[in-house]
């Protein structure tokens, strides 16, 4: 049975003074909404339903574009073309941050598919160039080395290639790195000093597990969300895939939005966070 604060949006509850083709278009971009999180069936590009300055943390694994199969979007694009994508939608997070706001983004440190590219470091330059402040890089080893494939010319100086098995999470802010109002941490002594060492060990997710081709772990978005924001803080994710930021979200009593173009993703991102929901709104447990 769904919690009953649990809701498909009505557009008969929104405004009564107005009428209710207005209304649709209204919240017609709206997907789903709890007391604590909302989804969006919008794009991160277009999206007008997030009012600017209103987001304390964004947390985000964006496309990698290494050609996974995703349903609505293309992750094989020309690299200029993926930079300058990566640039539009930086930007559009840097407008709905707070001045205080921070950003958790995790990306791969390179790749090595239809050619070498240096990923963090081209998308670092450009955050900068948008505005972001940098603060400092976090490498997750998700510990994957046996998923390698290719080594270049094998057991020769000829070409080899040199893959580091590891991800990123680079720590950006808007204005000011510190918090400017008070509030209320929840981390504790044991994750404070285990998490400000820049290298977290943890496993990666199972896309087949999940049901998407490219989810990450509820605990890489549990850690950011304890360590960079205060309990009741707003966090958003403008790529919400699978909805793990909002299934950290519900567990760490802070507010979701999450971001998806594709209805299926959209639906996933519900179920669980109704499974969350109705066996503990408080457990990082989840059944899928």
């Amino acid at each position: 049975m769904i919690p009953n604060e649990i809701n498909e949006i009505q557009p008969t509850n929104i405004m009564p003074t107005i009428t209710r083709e207005k209304i649709t278009q209204v919240v017609s971009n709206l997907y789903f909404k709890t007391d604590h999180v909302s989804i969006y069936h919008d794009d991160i590009l277009r999206i007008k339903s997030i009012r600017n300055g209103s987001i304390d943390l964004t947390i985000t694994s964006p496309p990698y574009n290494v050609d996974l199969k995703y349903n609505s979007h293309d992750d094989k694009m020309d690299y200029a073309a993926y930079l300058t994508f990566t640039k539009e939608w930086l930007a559009k997070c840097y407008d709905l941050s707070k001045d205080d706001g921070r950003f958790c983004l995790n990306i791969p440190l390179d790749k090595n598919k239809d050619g070498q590219q240096s990923v963090c470091a081209d998308i670092t330059t450009i955050a900068k160039q948008v505005g972001w402040k940098y603060h400092s890089t976090i490498i997750w080893n998700e510990g994957n080395i046996s998923r390698r494939t290719a080594w270049g010319s094998w057991l020769s100086a000829s070409a080899p290639y040199v893959i580091a098995p590891v991800e990123v999470i680079l720590i950006l802010y808007k204005k000011f790195w510190k918090k400017q109002l008070p509030g209320k941490s929840d981390i504790n002594k044991e994750e404070f000093m285990d998490w400000t060492n820049g290298v977290w060990t943890f496993h990666g997710e199972s896309g087949k597990r999940i049901g998407h081709p490219a989810p990450f772990p509820v605990e890489l978005p549990k850690r950011c969300i304890k360590l960079f924001s205060y309990v009741d803080d707003t966090i958003l994710d403008p790529f919400l895939g699978s909805g793990t930021t909002l299934v950290a979200c519900l567990s760490t009593n802070r507010k979701g939005i999450g971001i998806e173009m594709d209805k299926q993703y959209c639906a996933l991102a519900k179920r669980r966070v109704f499974n969350v929901t109705a066996q503990d709104k408080f457990s990082f447990k989840e059944k899928v």
